[in-house]
């Protein structure tokens, strides 16, 4: 489509020549001889480029060049004016002015040069508003996804805390518990239950990755747990009784979801009359730490990962358990919270920390500074299990 210009000056020759150029290169032209006509044109006429003489009797160029602007600020306006009336030009660039020639016009190439530089110029703009616009649309929709999304992380956070047990003292035993993810939803999960009247299983595991997707796995564990305990109830398993056979039973499950996700987690069950103490590992770390007369040691075992291979094998640890103890669970997201050089070192400090704290949950807490406003690089979980 050709551009459209209007030419409006006074002067027949000039407006003629300007006419009869523009028209041999391509261009749909309007000329007319005065500041009102020309603006009569652009009432009624999609014009893309004005050329305008300075020096009109009734309404002159300037005082048309503001009345243009004012329409539409977009229409680029070239003002033709002879060589002694400079102050005028300077003038019109002031008001909007896109360019200036000086008459009389010698070589009409200059003046189709500042034609199309001109046209190029609000075509770039026109183009550059679309992408503005365009981009306003985007971020627009990037926002309210992105509330909307905040929305859900905010309910699904509040359904996963449901989902943790409440603190408990019962058969002689305290459990209390500390999550705090790194996103809105956390990857770590932990929960603890009476299998009967002597016995008590509990847990706590570290779904790989962070966020929503492995916050769902957590959902699966609950689940899980939920149909162990009604099939107990039922008498048609007592796999909870089984640290093993739980451990194959979620690496089962989490290989059929196909969700790509796997977990470390340790699994326990303790008789509360007997202390007797049996648990599995699921390639989990740091190790539970046992705090029991001023003397703190990590707990033995290791497992392969939960979730990542079919033929996966874990391996039932039993051990008896001191009459007054602490027993302190972390997931490796504590590791992330001590800043020293070894990973040694930092196993050392946990030993250490149980020892000086004498295994108290809110003291731990306080000296992992866990429940501080600081952002942590990983989902950090504690449970505390005390024989009280």
């Amino acid at each position: 489509m050709k551009a459209r210009l209007l030419i409006i000056d006074d002067e027949a020759m000039v407006r003629d020549s300007m006419e009869a150029y523009l028209e041999d290169s391509g261009y749909s032209v309007v000329a007319v001889d005065s500041g009102q006509a020309g603006l009569d044109i652009l009432e009624t006429n999609d014009i893309d480029l004005v050329l305008c003489d300075l020096r009109m009797p009734v309404l002159d160029g300037l005082q048309v060049l503001q009345k243009v602007k004012q329409r539409s600020v977009n229409i680029p306006v070239i003002v033709v004016s002879g060589a002694g009336v400079m102050d005028d030009v300077v003038q019109a660039l002031r008001l909007g002015a896109s360019d200036y020639l000086v008459k009389p016009i010698l070589d009409m190439v200059m003046l189709e040069h500042s034609v199309q530089r001109n046209l190029a110029l609000v075509t770039l703009e026109k183009q550059n508003q679309q992408y503005r616009d365009h981009l306003e649309s985007v971020n627009r929709e990037l926002r309210n996804g992105l509330d909307e999304l905040r929305s859900d992380q905010q309910a699904g956070r509040q359904v996963q805390m449901k989902m943790l047990p409440e603190f408990v003292e019962q058969q002689g035993l305290s459990f209390k518990h500390i999550i705090k993810p790194s996103l809105m939803l956390s990857g770590d999960f932990l929960d603890y239950f009476p299998l009967d009247d002597e016995h008590f299983g509990f847990y706590i595991a570290d779904v790989s990755g962070h966020g929503a997707s492995s916050a769902f796995v957590t959902v699966l564990l609950k689940n899980l747990t939920y149909r162990l305990k009604r099939n107990l109830k039922r008498g048609s398993s007592d796999d909870l009784y089984h640290p093993v056979k739980v451990l194959q039973r979620i690496n089962e499950e989490l290989l059929d979801t196909e969700c790509g996700k796997h977990l470390t987690i340790v699994y326990g069950v303790l008789n509360t009359q007997t202390l007797k103490f049996n648990y599995s590992i699921g390639a989990h770390f740091p190790m539970p730490i046992l705090y029991s007369e001023g003397k703190a040691q990590y707990l033995e075992g290791r497992g392969m990962p939960v979730g990542l291979f079919r033929d996966a094998e874990y391996q039932d640890y039993a051990m008896q358990m001191p009459e007054q103890f602490t027993l302190s669970m972390f997931s490796d997201g504590v590791l992330e919270l001590l800043k020293l050089p070894s990973l040694a070192r930092k196993e050392e400090y946990l030993l250490n920390l149980i020892e000086k704290e004498a295994g108290n949950h809110e003291s731990i807490v306080s000296a992992l500074a866990i429940e501080s406003d600081t952002d942590v690089p990983d989902d950090v979980a504690l449970m505390t299990l005390v024989r009280i």
